[in-house]
């Protein structure tokens, strides 16, 4: 910068957002205490559980009861994006983020009430897998298994490193890649120690210190800037003191405190909230493996639908508990939270185009007394971890059961476990190499960044899975051209969004037409219908699905009796044919039952450092049985049977959460 241009003293002392270079030693100790009480929940919850069959790894045997699946239904939801990415748009823009979370609220009940049934009664494990026995084929499950993959490392794995990173380093002023590094090995050797259960529970736990610290933050703040009414008349003059004159840069939006805004110009228009941004979420909340595995974990329907109300009513937080003091950390720290200099915000947190995504950790490091700091810090490493090690286990499990197998199919199990670890390896190392391309990209604003991929690629996904669970008619040939032709139009358009990125505060806007005045949620909603109409017509033109594709496999057909030979030997033909192939099939994908095998095979060789190993694959006393093969436990047919009374609490549990969604839609709209 010239020197004309230095602001006076009295403005801003200096641009270093967090003067105060490191943590209390108290903070540090409750930092250490939290590591302590995750390892000790992740142990706790590993003698508890039978990790060495497949189904007690993979889907937690099946036990859970409904409250950690609520708990674990959040916590993988809300990652550190969520945090910094919720408080910086609310610092940017006002309420408006708080839509993508108030429509997760109905999207998460239509799982369990529709969507789940169907696949407890497919008795299916990973999603694709869904598709392949509703569509036939392999092609429709290898192109979603790659779709997956890349969307969970574009949008995922990415934003939630960068975010938790981001945090780290302003409170800790470590160096970013040395700090994503060290997180990503802590993470790496969790997953590796316990199966779903461990995560489940743990995850329970994070959402706990998570609800705590950041209520706990909230009512600080809100202490600080004088309530509701207070925010509500500051959070207009909180300008930044440099900007340029006449004209809006750094300027709070007038809309900040509406959910539904202009349809033509605003950031976020009102039918693009109600039908565009509900095509994504269901994606998300009815067909993701990371969420859909959660709810495949509970003990039976009632437990996976107790567990989806509870998450939808914790829904309703992340509005006070995150976009609002986002705003309040504004009006408290206009000039460096808001600022509208491309030069001054890159000295402040090395992002020309905004610091809102500061807004969160200043309020941390500026608000909360020694104590609470440490406990905030842990709150943002639970969010981390939680996310992180959903995506880490659901990704390697489609990918090596999914694409692996197919390639190699006679490949054997050691073969597969090593496959699984490499590619844990590889996602980390895909994960650090993108943070500085999330860095440079979408105006500052995290969670609009990821928001606008997701509604590029994922409306076709969820147009198949919708069509697929609720029209008998839609076939595999209707099914595939509807994804083709989706998808390479999302793609499409999320290339001239990178080749045209929106222009800064002030610059003209030269853009061609598509990118500047089609708001990426038409473009969901147009995406959607195209690919829907795709899969009607060619649905219609080519023949029927064969009756084994429709048997319990769609909304209707649920409640069909299993075939003859499914009761025989209960997992399906295939099995009755070749039960390895489905031992096989089930205990690939889970990852440490796969380290006990490889920790199995090296046993031999060495026995003292190995046992404590062998103990961590969950794998004591079961080298023996190792060597002989063990019997492919026979998976129950899933019932969809439940309480009279028990679905009526459900009921009118929902209905009450359903009311106070559309409440709070109305009260903010």
């Amino acid at each position: 910068m010239d020197p004309t241009s230095i602001p006076p003293a009295s403005v801003t002392p200096s641009w270093d957002v967090f003067p105060q270079q490191t943590l209390e030693p108290i903070d540090i100790a409750v930092l250490v205490l939290y590591f302590l009480f995750v390892l000790a929940v992740g142990l706790w919850s590993m003698w508890k559980t039978q990790r060495s069959t497949v189904k007690g790894y993979f889907l937690a045997g099946g036990q859970m009861v409904w409250w950690p699946v609520g708990a674990s239904l959040f916590a993988s939801n809300v990652g550190s994006g969520h945090f910094i990415g919720l408080a910086g748009s609310g610092a940017a823009s006002g309420i408006a983020a708080t839509a993508y979370e108030w429509n997760g609220m109905f999207c998460v009940l239509v799982l369990a009430w529709l969507f789940l049934p169907i696949y407890i009664a497919s008795g299916v494990t990973t999603m694709p897998e869904y598709l392949r026995k509703r569509f036939g084929g392999k092609r429709i499950q290898i192109f979603l298994a790659i779709l997956y993959l890349f969307i969970y490392i574009f949008t995922k794995i990415s934003v939630d490193m960068y975010a938790g990173a981001l945090f780290i380093q302003q409170a800790l002023h470590w160096d970013l890649y040395i700090a994503v590094a060290g997180l990503l090995a802590i993470t790496a050797v969790y997953t590796v120690s316990g199966g779903l259960a461990a995560v489940i529970y743990t995850d329970a736990l994070q959402t706990l210190i998570m609800l705590i610290g950041a209520v706990s933050l909230m009512v600080f703040s809100f202490i600080e800037v004088g309530g509701l009414e207070g925010l509500q008349a500051k959070y207009f003059y909180a300008i930044p003191s440099i900007r340029k004159e006449n004209s809006s840069c750094g300027l709070p939006r007038e809309d900040a405190f509406h959910i539904f805004r202009d349809p033509v110009n605003s950031d976020l228009p009102w039918p693009g909230v109600l039908v565009g941004m509900t095509i994504p979420s269901l994606w998300y909340w009815c067909t993701d493996q990371v969420i859909v595995q959660r709810s495949l974990a509970a003990k039976n329907l009632s437990h996976a639908k107790g567990g989806s109300l509870m998450t939808s009513y914790l829904k309703i937080l992340p509005l006070f508990m995150m976009v609002m003091p986002g705003m309040i950390s504004r009006v408290l720290f206009p000039d460096l939270v808001a600022c509208a200099d491309p030069e001054i915000c890159q000295k402040i947190c090395g992002n020309p185009s905004g610091c809102s995504d500061i807004a969160y950790p200043k309020l941390v490091l500026e608000l909360l007394p020694v104590g609470l700091r440490g406990l905030m810090m842990s709150v943002m490493i639970a969010a981390l971890m939680s996310s992180l090690t959903s995506i880490f286990n659901s990704a390697s499990t489609i990918f090596t059961m999914d694409l692996w197998k197919h390639f190699r199919p006679r490949c054997s199990e050691w073969e597969l476990m090593i496959v699984g670890r490499v590619f844990v390896l590889l996602l980390t190392v895909v994960s650090i190499l993108w943070i500085p391309l999330v860095q440079a990209g979408q105006g500052g604003q995290l969670f609009i960044y990821i928001q606008s991929i997701s509604s590029y690629l994922q409306p076709p996904v969820a147009m198949v899975f919708i069509l697929g669970c609720f029209w008998k008619r839609a076939n595999e040939k209707g099914a595939f051209w509807g994804l083709v032709l989706g998808l390479l139009l999302g793609f499409v358009r999320l290339v001239l969004d990178f080749i045209y990125p929106e222009p800064q505060c002030g610059e003209p806007d030269s853009r061609p037409g598509m990118v500047k005045y089609m708001h990426y949620l038409y473009f969901s909603m147009v995406l959607a219908a195209i690919s829907t109409l795709t899969m009607l017509v060619v649905s219609m033109a080519t023949e029927p699905p064969a009756p084994e594709m429709i048997s319990r496999l769609t909304w209707f057909t649920r409640g069909d009796p299993p075939p003859k030979q499914e009761l025989a030997a209960s997992p399906g033909p295939a099995a009755a044919k070749d039960p390895a192939a489905l031992q096989l099939e089930l205990s690939t994908a889970p990852e440490n039952s796969s380290d006990g095998n490889k920790c199995a095979a090296e046993a031999k060789g060495s026995s003292k450092l190995l046992s404590t190993f062998l103990w961590l694959c969950g794998m004591e006393r079961r080298q023996e049985s190792a060597e002989s093969a063990p019997k492919p436990e026979p998976l129950p047919v899933a019932s969809l049977e439940e309480k009279p009374l028990v679905k009526h609490v459900l009921n009118i549990n929902l209905l009450l959460c359903v009311c106070a969604g559309v409440f709070l839609w109305a009260y903010f709209a």
